[in-house]
């Protein structure tokens, strides 16, 4: 199971690294979507500013999985952004590619959560 957790924070820390660099190093590359919705949502982000704030989180976020520094605290900042993007890839720019990077979101995060799941139990505590 090691490798698979390892393969995974590879994988998703790389990817994630990529996708906040794209968006300064390379912003003509910035995928918006190919539905109004979808195009709509990614531009709103931007003129308001909010989407450089997550690009820079998920920079942050990209190396602390590729470090595998952190990993709690990173599993949990994921999963915020991993429900928008869900939400984005499933609901408003629908498509087998965009089916299939929600799902590797969904199933990456799970894998990463894994293995820190006793320090998340303290969390939901009711009292």
């Amino acid at each position: 199971m090691k490798w698979v957790y390892h393969a995974s924070r590879l994988v998703f820390g790389g990817w994630w690294l990529f996708s906040g660099l794209m968006h300064f190093l390379w912003p003509w590359m910035q995928p918006l979507g190919d539905e109004p919705a979808a195009i709509a949502f990614t531009e709103a982000l931007m003129a308001s500013g909010l989407f450089d704030w997550i690009k820079v989180l998920e920079i942050v976020l990209g190396v602390t999985m590729l470090l595998n520094r952190a990993m709690p605290l990173t599993v949990i900042a994921l999963v915020p952004l991993n429900v928008v993007i869900v939400y984005w890839n499933f609901v408003l720019d629908e498509g087998a590619v965009e089916w299939t990077f929600g799902a590797l979101s969904i199933a990456f995060n799970a894998i990463l959560a894994w293995p820190w799941r006793q320090y998340f139990f303290p969390l939901a505590v009711w009292k």
